[in-house]
């Protein structure tokens, strides 16, 4: 069975984990599963957005599995550190800056470890009330090499991201929302329907648009004000020349629903 299911339904990509008995932990296979995933997800022009989960209801992913690492450890494998250059299913999704199709991780139950840097990943982050999130790498002789050091560094205040780095310590999703780490919590019975209207908005809106802020916002977070404007976008110079540049204005003065062309 595959570890990386993957489906689409109309303009959005549902993409889960599928290792529910071992809590979605992610070993060598899958990571090579994901990276197959997100090509197709950047070469299929009918996708628009991507909901990324976890299958059961105890785990979105508690991040690496630690008994394949230990098998590998055993077996002489080279020692990890930050980031997966070298290493199978890369790059993955903690990598793959140049994704332009936004990501929505939608987290029920623990998200902890290479499961939470996943999920910090995205672009958007959908959790239900039960959901749990943590670095425990500390704790395990480890770092958070998936890129949690370095995103929890600057999505929160730099004091309140080290007390959670240097400790291990886990974050309810109330927490995280009062953080700004997430979008929204909803009870999991609204879970679904949240992230399908997070989705059918993305939807809604121009994707060339969408993939054209993501890349602007992405790239220049850490610019100067003038650096960040001067900056020349790919994905804005393709919006700036469509159709639908002017798609958009035309249809608002006529009282319509644009349609979307490019992108």
């Amino acid at each position: 069975m595959n570890r990386v299911g993957y489906e689409r339904e109309g303009h959005v990509a549902h993409v889960t984990l599928h290792r529910p008995e071992v809590l979605n932990a992610m070993d060598t296979r899958t990571h090579e599963e994901l990276a197959a995933v997100w090509d197709l997800v950047e070469e299929d022009g009918e996708v628009r957005v991507v909901v990324l989960t976890g299958a059961g209801d105890r785990a979105f992913s508690v991040g690496q599995d630690l008994k394949e690492r230990v098998r590998l450890n055993t077996a002489g494998a080279p020692p990890t550190t930050f980031g997966s250059r070298d290493q199978p299913g890369w790059p993955r999704l903690t990598e793959r800056f140049s994704l332009s199709k936004p990501v929505i991780a939608r987290v029920h139950g623990y998200a902890l470890g290479g499961g939470f840097e996943l999920a910090l990943a995205c672009d958007v982050i959908v959790a239900s009330e039960q959901a749990v999130f943590g670095l425990p790498e500390a704790t395990l002789g480890l770092v958070p090499g998936a890129g949690g050091v370095f995103r929890l560094a600057r999505q929160l205040p730099l004091r309140t991201a080290m007390g959670y780095l240097l400790t291990g310590r886990r974050m309810d999703a109330r927490t995280a929302l009062h953080h700004g780490l997430v979008n929204e919590v909803v009870p999991v019975e609204r879970l679904d329907e949240c992230v399908a209207e997070w989705a059918r908005d993305l939807v809604r809106a121009a994707p060339l648009s969408v993939r054209a802020i993501k890349e602007a916002a992405l790239a220049s977070v850490d610019m100067p004000l003038e650096r960040a404007f001067s900056t020349r976008y790919v994905w804005e110079e393709r919006r700036m020349y469509s159709s639908d540049a002017t798609e958009g204005p035309r249809a608002f003065v006529e009282k319509r629903d644009p349609v979307w062309i490019d992108g």
